[in-house]
């Protein structure tokens, strides 16, 4: 080949062949189109280069960023949360032990729900949320984990027997991969379930007695009221009720319209009145006044005393100002079994404190026979509270009111009559009367049904025991209990009224008993709360229509 070249507008060009022009089309499909080839080719203009530095610079910054957020701020977090995508323990929470009552009736059971545990559910009968109680319920925090993985309870026999009825929560593993899927599960511990607890209360029972309670206290404008019915040889309660109550499935639940109007209750809806509240016990105390002054000597079972309404005590400062300690109606002449029948103030005013020749046993024994009946301490109940009151005494004034330290006689004989500053619950009340009841014996209180009995043997004569059984009696046959006179069961039962309020405008009204009096099975207190000074329809009345009631509905513990 040959080629030549020439000048031509100042430039050397070369001579091209027509073979080096045109291309054969039959060469065209040797060409790989996706290697370029067959193409033209254009160079990169530097602008490009700039952009394309450009984005991978931020690309690298964004990924360096990341990957400090990843490590260095959330490291920590997400190390766990990676950890935890892999293998994650998770509690099977266990069921709750069902409450029965002695027939077997449930009050406090359980029913699978839509959450990771089994709802708590209660009975709706009346008269059983404070005996009962209620729980609070295992709740997660904002980031869904369990920050309380077990039922609590609060009150009743759900706080009381909280460990037997909890139970004990599983564990189950879960592994999972990067994705969140599930791999494989186990149940590495299963759970326990709680155990199931009988009580000895009867729960229909409990709701005729709340009903009847709520009733009374409606009708005569009482604040509120409770009552106690206790087996007098093993001090099982067949009956603890306290009104008003609550709701418990509500305040489980934690219904908030429920909760704010209960709080906004001025009646303490939440106040457990039959261990906890603290009530004056007025005349109720009376059979144990009489015991305590027969057993002391103080006085014999047949020694009248005259009332006539008024006992006047002269003062020896000045004789034209004398003391008057009123009864509360002229009883004329009585013994022990007569004073307790009509409840003589006159007649236990001066066996307390003593008048004239009739000596009196004095505010240190009168204190000790108040204690020896369970008063002024725990009545013992497995898991309440239980208050203890209040038995008066000199040392109790002197630091109650510094300004008046003396101790008097008319203290005693407040005293004598279950006034200044005596307080008691339903519950010590009800063990007074059984102790009447059994022949003497203080019985340990229990909501287990057939638990073993427990109590105190007091050293008390059958026959002291028995003159103040007499006048309870007599109380209900001719006495201020005719309340509760029946024909298809005999009773045994002393009322008191105790004057509360600052001008004693208000009154709270007792009724403490036993049943059948030939052969006694139970033993009861009932108390109806700051009612109008001078109401006529209190405790007894209440007690009249439960005894109807149980006569239609239980009559086999009226045998």
């Amino acid at each position: 080949m040959w080629r030549m070249f020439k000048k031509r507008r100042g430039r050397l060009t070369a001579e091209i062949h027509p073979d080096e022009i045109l291309i054969d089309s039959s060469n065209l499909p040797d060409f790989d189109r996706d290697q370029f080839e067959g193409r033209l080719e254009k160079p990169l203009s530097s602008r490009s280069f700039v952009f394309a530095g450009g984005a991978v610079v931020l690309i690298f910054l964004l990924l360096l960023g990341r990957a400090g957020t990843l490590q260095v701020l959330r490291g920590d977090a997400y190390a766990e949360r990676a950890r935890n995508n892999q293998l994650s323990e998770e509690t099977i929470f266990a069921d709750r032990g069902i409450i029965a009552d002695r027939k077997g009736v449930f009050l406090a059971y359980n029913e699978r729900s839509v959450q990771d545990f089994a709802a708590r559910v209660y009975a709706p009968m009346q008269g059983l949320a404070h005996v009962v109680g209620y729980v609070r319920l295992p709740a997660k925090d904002s980031s869904d984990v369990y920050f309380r993985s077990v039922f609590e309870g609060v009150d009743g026999v759900e706080h009381a027997f909280n460990t037997e009825l909890g139970g004990v929560n599983g564990i189950k593993l879960t592994e999972t991969d990067v994705l969140g899927k599930v791999v494989s599960e186990s149940v590495v511990e299963p759970p326990i379930p709680g155990k199931k607890i009988t009580l000895s209360i009867d729960a229909a029972v409990t709701q005729g007695l709340y009903n009847a309670i709520a009733e009374r206290a409606h009708s005569s404008n009482f604040q509120g009221g409770a009552a106690v019915i206790m087996d007098i040889q093993t001090g099982e309660l067949l009956a603890l009720t306290s009104y008003p109550e609550f709701s418990q499935n509500a305040v489980t639940g934690g219904d908030a319209a429920v909760l704010k109007e209960i709080n906004a209750d001025k009646r303490q809806p939440f106040l457990d009145r039959a261990v906890d509240g603290l009530y004056a016990p007025g005349s109720i105390v009376k059979p144990i006044v009489a015991a305590a002054a027969l057993t002391e000597g103080v006085i014999d079972e047949y020694k009248q005393i005259l009332s006539t309404g008024a006992l006047t005590v002269p003062n020896p400062y000045d004789p034209k100002k004398p003391t008057i300690f009123r009864d509360w109606r002229v009883n004329g002449w009585t013994d022990a079994r007569r004073a307790i029948a009509v409840s003589s103030d006159i007649y236990f005013y001066q066996v307390g404190g003593g008048f004239g020749d009739q000596k009196g046993l004095g505010i240190e024994k009168l204190g000790n026979y108040y204690r020896m009946f369970g008063f002024g301490t725990d009545a013992g109940l497995a898991g309440f509270s239980s208050k203890g009151g209040n038995v008066p005494s000199q040392a109790w004034k002197a630091k109650t009111f510094p300004s008046d330290p003396v101790w008097r006689v008319g203290n005693t004989y407040h005293t004598a009559i279950g006034q200044y500053g005596m307080q008691v619950t339903p519950l010590q009340a009800a063990r007074t009367a059984a102790v009447f009841a059994n022949g003497g014996t203080l019985l340990t209180p229990t909501l287990i049904a057939s638990t073993t009995p427990s109590g105190t043997k007091l050293p008390l004569s059958a026959h002291v025991l028995n003159v103040s059984r007499e006048g309870m009696r007599m109380s209900v046959s001719e006495g201020v209990a005719q309340s509760v006179k029946f024909d298809f069961v005999h009773i045994a039962a002393k009322t008191g009224t105790a004057q509360v309020g600052v001008h004693n405008e208000f009154m709270n009204s007792w009724l403490i008993g036993f049943f059948p009096y030939e052969h006694p099975r139970y033993a009861f207190a009932v108390v109806l709360e700051r009612g109008p000074a001078g109401t006529l329809m209190g405790a007894p009345s209440a007690m009249n229509t439960f005894f109807l009631w149980l006569k239609a509905n239980a009559p086999e513990y009226l045998e």
